[in-house]
């Protein structure tokens, strides 16, 4: 694929991807709380999209020496350069799409100021 669009696309395009990086912006994530905060995901998806986000090189998978074994999940720096296109359809929606059922109260307040893990990111 030549075109930069089509490009990302097949990296965020996937259903629950873009949640997943919102997800890891706020810093890294077990596998459980992944599955927890994105309310309707399979075990069978989320794995899939954590696979494929960390060939693609967005984020990295930390396996510690512990019993029981624990995984964490956390993005790459390729992976905190989508925050501003993950924001930008955050902004999209509150703008343009219809406020029905939200994870994030604060998008329905019409509070339209930057997420704290954008302003942490960009200083």
């Amino acid at each position: 694929m030549g075109c930069p669009v089509a490009r990302t696309s097949e990296v965020i395009g996937n259903r629950w991807t873009p949640l997943i990086v919102r997800d890891l912006a706020a810093g890294s994530r077990r596998f459980s709380e992944l599955e927890r905060s994105l309310v309707g995901v399979s075990p069978k998806t989320l794995s899939e999209r954590l696979k494929r986000l960390e060939e693609a090189g967005v984020i990295t998978r930390r396996c510690f020496a512990e019993v029981p074994p624990r995984v964490e999940y956390a993005l790459t720096p390729k992976g905190y350069a989508l925050l501003p296109v993950i924001e930008s359809m955050r902004e999209y929606g509150i703008r343009w799409l219809p406020a029905e059922e939200c994870d994030d109260a604060a998008d329905d307040s019409g509070v339209n100021d930057a997420p704290a893990y954008l302003v942490a990111v960009a200083t």
